[in-house]
């Protein structure tokens, strides 16, 4: 049998990222099949994803049965030079008055919302993702003085991703190294619209009349 040697692509930037309020349900909750416009945003420096995975083995009979594991969400880290103000209110759930007034701090439920990132790679190699069900759950806003040179400034936001469906998945994405991939899918079309299945995909392919 002979030996095959695989030259994965490597890593070139962090592209833009994108975002689609979810249009929460009268109770409050998490609507798979509404979601506003996309918004596409080239501001991010660093993206670092955490998958909060539990890994726990059974044993049975002095000897290991089963491994299982488990993901309770996943976490991205998102490193930003700007971020839409109102986008990022809304985002905290602030009350926002029409008057141009933001209350904020009071306890409340955070909207959830579709998640977006690109990674390219050399060689022209992209992925994109999809985490169809996000929270805000952290953010930092450091300003410092300005001197003689300009220095940049960042933020920071952590972007939670929960299970989107019954089987608890709690991402999509495509990688243009794999076979798989879809034949004419670019990143405009990919982004699109948030995609949570086969169906989502399907329609993101399909030709424009």
């Amino acid at each position: 049998m002979s030996i095959t040697t695989k030259k994965p692509k490597i890593k070139e930037t962090v592209g833009a990222l994108y975002y689609a309020f979810n249009t929460m349900t009268e109770a409050g909750e998490f609507d798979p099949e509404a979601y506003e416009t996309t918004n596409k945003s080239d501001v991010v420096k660093t993206i670092t994803t955490t998958d909060n995975a539990t890994t726990t083995t059974v044993r049975a009979s002095g000897q290991d049965y089963e491994t299982v594991n488990q993901s309770a969400s996943i976490e991205n880290e998102v490193e930003v030079i700007a971020l839409d103000p109102e986008d990022l209110a809304k985002m905290r759930g602030d009350d926002i008055h029409e008057n141009g007034l933001i209350l904020s701090g009071a306890p409340g439920k955070r909207p959830f919302f579709a998640f977006g990132k690109v990674v390219k790679k050399l060689g022209g190699a992209v992925e994109y993702v999809w985490y169809p069900k996000c929270q805000l759950t952290e953010n930092t806003d450091e300003a410092a003085t300005s001197e003689e040179e300009f220095s940049e400034q960042t933020d920071t936001v952590t972007i939670t991703a929960y299970a989107f469906d019954d089987a608890g998945n709690k991402s999509v994405r495509v990688n243009s190294e794999m076979t798989s991939f879809p034949e004419g899918l670019t990143e405009e079309k990919f982004f699109e619209a948030p995609i949570l299945d086969d169906a989502g995909l399907t329609a993101a392919t399909a030709p424009t009349a």
